[in-house]
């Protein structure tokens, strides 16, 4: 043998291996990638269900938040109407304190006018008595 056929050999052998351990290489790396496609299949179809739940349940909030807009909306106009009947009632109670004012004074006058005439009845009856 040549040190050319020797070096040929040495050459194959090395090629022979290259290829052995690229090959057990490939072999792993795909039972990896089916491992790994497997994986995400799962997780696809979880994520699949997970977002069927998720529509779900927002059209469930959305039905419900539209309920709850009436309600809020209701309970607006409620706070508007008591707060004009508050507004009405604070005037009505100005109108009876001005007139409670009056009459009071109106009645001051009446009191010193029955007053007077029952003075002035008072006063008539007993001379009426010593004419008759």
């Amino acid at each position: 043998m040549s040190i050319g056929a020797l070096a040929l050999l040495i050459f194959a052998i090395a090629f022979l291996l290259l290829v052995l351990f690229i090959g057990i290489f490939l072999l792993r790396l795909t039972r990896s990638v089916s491992v790994l496609t497997m994986d995400v299949d799962t997780m696809a179809r979880s994520g699949n269900e997970i977002l069927g739940n998720a529509n779900i349940l927002l059209e469930d909030v959305n039905g419900k938040m539209q309920t709850l807009d009436v309600t809020v909306d209701t309970v607006a106009e409620l706070s508007e109407t008591v707060s004009d009947m508050n507004n009405s009632l604070h005037r009505v109670s100005d109108r009876f304190s001005n007139f409670s004012n009056l009459t009071k004074a109106g009645a001051s006058y009446a009191a010193s006018k029955a007053t007077g005439k029952f003075r002035r009845n008072k006063a008539e009856k007993p001379a009426k008595k010593h004419k008759g």
